[in-house]
């Protein structure tokens, strides 16, 4: 008897018309997306489209678009053409699009026009985490990590390199300045005086372009630092010394002394000849040491907050600083602002320890676990340069009690994971985007959707009263 086997025939015709709801399981994260999505209030995205006179083509629907757009960074797919491509061969992105095809230029087109709005989805996100109870706030740890821009470091010019070329390209005008007045003068000499030349020589212009643009950084470089020099000179009038003998415990700290001198002393020689690197592709990224793998990278430095212990994003933060020590009161008021709530407990490594920062009124209800020493500091013992601030030295004797100990090594299990699965199972180690405003708008976005991932998992679907 012959085997039977079911038939597989490209041209079967469907006996009734297909439903979309057929093509994905229940509990597949498309529909948990499209669910979400639903939820949102985009009033800000219909808003603008409310503004046009509605003439032309009917546009593809904000609601869908969004869609597609959270389930491509859930899932490490953030290029447009990428996204393109999934709506025709991805059955998610094809039930999330309701059977659309938008192309890469309309994608990339929504993004770009709406990305503040979209940003702005990571504090509904997160409110919906709260309403799960996924966020407690009772230890929240706080770290960054190096993210690659669109740029190359090779595309990077020091400020004494910008220098050199513009005297170079200042010598190549004026060399083709001369040779032109030249050759026009014996032109005339010989026919006689003719009509001036409209357009430049093609060399001069691409030169005189160049030579704007290069002087052109150099003004940002040095607006920098004197912007640098001003606040470093504040800084030391407001910390100097009062005239006469100071009252016993206000006498200012040899080692904060010394910081303020020294900190001042880096920005008049920085003002003077500018050290920072500028960068043509994106003049806002900046050259960065990433420690982790002992190698520079031009890019930012991508701040997180993440709660223990269901490790939900509750504040995201993108600086152009390359060191971590002015970051931890922006990112414990992004935490208070995004939550309504102030944390019982934050903790971070020693990149964070700042004695002025822990000053700051905000963080005077928080119990700080922030060690002033690196971990080999600390297991081989001080050196002689250790910050001897009384803060400091509190800070050493509180994470000796067993307790403290033990709420700062949770640290290591809740905010330094996110940033590897970040990385390395999402796949997010550049930014799309150039520019510190669309760069920190992209990174809401990533940490927007690594909190729905978190809510799915979870398998809760709260719905926003």
């Amino acid at each position: 008897m012959a085997k039977r086997f079911r038939e597989c025939s490209f041209d079967q015709p469907f006996l009734m018309p297909p439903s979309l709801q057929d093509w994905l399981p229940e509990g597949h994260l498309a529909r948990f997306i499209a669910d979400v999505a639903d939820q949102l209030d985009l009033h800000t995205i219909y808003a603008d489209y409310e503004r046009k006179d509605g003439r032309g083509l009917a546009a593809y629907h904000p609601l869908m678009m969004t869609r597609l757009l959270l389930y491509a960074y859930a899932t490490g797919r953030s290029s447009s053409r990428a996204i393109e491509e999934a709506t025709h061969d991805d059955v998610a992105f094809r039930y999330l699009a309701a059977d659309q095809h938008p192309d890469h230029d309309t994608i990339a087109a929504f993004r770009q026009r709406h990305l503040p709005a979209l940003a702005s989805l990571f504090r509904q996100a997160l409110q919906l985490c709260q309403r799960a109870g996924l966020v407690k706030l009772g230890n929240v740890s706080i770290d960054g990590t190096k993210i690659a821009a669109d740029a190359s470091i090779f595309q990077s010019v020091r400020y004494s390199k910008l220098t050199e070329q513009e005297q170079h390209l200042q010598s190549l005008v004026d060399r083709i300045l001369g040779e032109a007045a030249r050759v026009d003068e014996e032109e005339d000499r010989k026919y006689g005086r003719g009509q001036p030349a409209d357009a430049l020589p093609a060399e001069l212009a691409r030169a005189e372009s160049r030579l704007e643009r290069i002087r052109q950084a150099k003004l940002e470089l040095e607006e920098e630092a004197r912007q640098k020099l001003q606040a470093a000179e504040q800084e030391r009038e407001a910390n100097r010394r009062p005239v006469g003998r100071p009252r016993k415990g206000e006498q200012q700290q040899p080692s904060e002394r010394n910081r303020i001198k020294k900190s001042l002393k880096r920005a008049r020689a920085n003002a003077a000849q500018p050290k920072r690197h500028y960068n043509f592709t994106d003049p806002d990224s900046r050259v960065m040491r990433d420690n982790r793998h002992m190698t520079f990278v031009q890019g930012y430095n991508a701040q997180l907050a993440v709660d223990a212990p269901r490790q939900v994003i509750v504040a995201a933060v993108v600086t152009q600083q390359p060191i971590d020590s002015s970051m931890l009161v922006p990112m414990v008021r992004q935490t208070i602002q995004m939550t309504g709530k102030t944390p019982e407990v934050v903790t971070a490594d020693a990149g964070y320890f700042n004695t002025p920062s822990l000053s700051d009124p905000t963080l005077q209800t928080i119990t700080l676990l922030i060690p002033p020493d690196s971990e080999k500091a600390t297991r081989d013992g001080l050196p002689p340069s250790a910050n001897r601030h009384p803060l400091a030295q509190q800070m050493r004797e509180r994470l000796t009690q067993p307790a403290l100990k033990a709420l700062y090594r949770v640290r290591k299990t809740t905010v330094e994971p996110v940033i590897g699965y970040i990385k390395e199972q999402r796949g997010f180690r550049r930014f799309a985007l150039r520019g510190i405003a669309k760069v920190s708008a992209e990174w809401s976005l990533i940490c927007l959707t690594h909190n729905l991932l978190k809510l799915f998992r979870a398998r809760l679907q709260p719905r926003m009263t």
